[in-house]
């Protein structure tokens, strides 16, 4: 049974790709969709969160945005996979380095997640736990990056509910060997996991916690062009 349109997404069935480039911000998927895509159609402006279908390369890719923090991430990708047959997710968006020698604007792989989120208890006791993104996703984006020369960070990052917290973020990073944290990746691979699909976030350093270093808000919307390159060229792979 069709269950599109969905309450939170006014695209119909078959108007959004197989791959599917998820930034937070909707307007760094307008961007991304105006610069990148070719006869991009938006597709879905429910609640503003802007989501667009076009091609790039010649294949179809799909960019929405998802909002911030794990429920919202989670609403989104699990409809994407559950009702409009999308197979591959690609977060891009930005994240705190936890590592003094990781630059702004460097790009992390998050192979896996380690959360506190409480986001599915069916999957997750309450607690600490780790969570796998796909290898799959993961061996693709650090080739191209590769090929293209992008220098790339690959391992654990930490998926947190809470954006404001007392708890010492660096600490824990040397504790668990994380490279930075953010606040979906979780959510979107334990969607990922039950569904059988794939999925992995892609993020570009904004602010070092360790240093201070950090980018303004319009530096985060709209120079982020390695990571979303890297996921471009994923998708035309992934066709």
């Amino acid at each position: 049974m069709n269950k599109t349109p969905t309450p939170h997404n006014s695209a119909k069935l078959g108007e959004i790709a197989k791959t599917v480039l998820m930034p937070g911000d909707p307007l760094r998927s307008k961007m991304i969709a105006e610069k990148y895509l070719e006869n991009a159609k938006l597709v879905n402006n429910v609640r503003g969160v802007q989501g667009y279908t076009g091609t790039y390369k010649g294949v179809p890719v799909t960019v929405m945005a998802h909002g911030m923090g794990p429920a919202s991430v989670g609403i989104y990708t699990y409809e994407l996979f559950a009702f409009y047959n999308v197979e591959n997710i690609i977060r891009i968006g930005s994240i705190g380095a936890l590592r003094e020698e990781i630059k702004l604007q460097s790009v992390i792989i998050g192979e896996k997640s380690f959360t506190n989120t409480n986001y599915d208890d069916f999957y997750m006791k309450h607690g600490e736990t780790f969570v796998d993104g796909s290898k799959k996703l993961a061996t693709l984006a650090k080739k191209i990056a590769k090929k293209k020369k992008i220098n790339t960070y690959a391992g654990t990052i930490m998926c947190s509910d809470t954006f404001y917290t007392d708890r010492d973020s660096v600490a824990l990073a040397k504790e668990h060997d994380l490279l930075g944290v953010e606040m979906e990746s979780a959510a979107l691979y334990i969607n990922a996991d039950k569904f059988n699909k794939q999925a992995i976030t892609l993020c570009t350093v904004s602010d070092n916690i360790v240093t201070g270093e950090a980018l303004n808000s319009e530096d985060r919307q709209n120079t982020f062009f390695n990571m979303i390159e890297i996921a471009l060229n994923m998708a035309v792979e992934l066709n």
